[in-house]
């Protein structure tokens, strides 16, 4: 299978303190090492499965100094408690997290070596849903990356099950503040069915082509689209769109939080 490069901003005149790697855990999840190449340090992002992460760490070479949980489900938190790693920070939204000792909230920021990270609060998949926000200091052509958990997926989003559709909104809306720029790091691979999904609802969408040719040509598609092109195909962040609106079967009247709450049953009922 023909693989696209993923994205890589480095040269030999500028100094690059970030990397970001997916580990795809359980049948469709990712954890991720958030790694500062100057220190060789990493923060684990939703280890679920730590032998995997540990592995994956050991082979680039990095020690593992800090975990990072976007919300409190098991399949993303479910790594928190190993013991393989006694003092290393743990940061989430809320007490829910396993493991917890770094309590964030909206805004709250932190570093890791040259990395600069923002909490972004997201609620609505959980309550304490965390996207953070993250950039490398020492590399100003970085355009950043975003872990977006179960709040935004490519060309999707999460259910809302501890929220609303309004919440929603306001979430994606919050992320879509970010630089066009940012790079998507989400929490499945749904992407291929996300997608499906997005057709039916807005066909027309040129968009969509790019995207097409991700998924046919990686299995991993995670760290290869950005904040802006989520604004061109995910019909999530399109509920002004005059065709979306239509689709989900909302009165022209009505508000943004309506038509996500339509799109998502409607999502959630799909069965291409």
């Amino acid at each position: 299978m023909q693989r696209l490069q993923r994205r890589a901003f480095s040269s030999s005149t500028i100094r690059r303190a970030m990397q970001i790697v997916p580990v795809p855990v359980r049948q469709d999840n990712y954890a991720y090492l958030l790694i500062d190449e100057v220190s060789k340090t990493a923060a684990a992002v939703d280890p679920y499965d730590v032998n995997k992460v540990v592995a994956a760490a050991d082979n680039l070479g990095v020690q593992l100094v800090a975990g990072i949980t976007t919300h409190h489900h098991f399949d993303h938190s479910g790594g928190n408690k190993v013991s393989k790693f006694p003092g290393v920070p743990i940061y989430g939204g809320s007490d829910k997290v396993p493991a917890l000792t770094n309590l964030v909230k909206d805004k709250d920021e932190f570093t890791l070596g040259d990395i600069h990270i923002k909490c972004l609060s997201t609620p609505c998949h959980t309550q304490d849903s965390i996207c953070y926000h993250v950039t490398d200091t020492a590399n100003k052509n970085h355009p950043g990356g975003v872990f977006t958990g179960d709040t935004l997926f490519i060309a999707g989003c999460g259910r809302f099950f501890e929220g609303v559709g309004s919440e929603m909104d306001a979430a994606l809306s919050y992320l879509g503040t970010l630089p066009d720029s940012t790079i998507v790091y989400n929490g499945h691979e749904y992407t291929n069915g996300s997608l499906a999904f997005a057709k039916t609802i807005e066909p027309e969408n040129k968009a969509f082509a790019k995207l097409d040719e991700l998924v046919k040509s990686n299995e991993i598609v995670t760290g290869l689209t950005t904040i802006g092109e989520e604004k061109e195909w995910n019909i999530f962040m399109r509920l002004g769109n005059a065709t979306v609106r239509q689709a989900a079967g909302v009165s022209a009247e009505a508000s943004a939080s309506a038509v996500m709450d339509a799109l998502r049953e409607k999502k959630n009922n799909f069965r291409g």
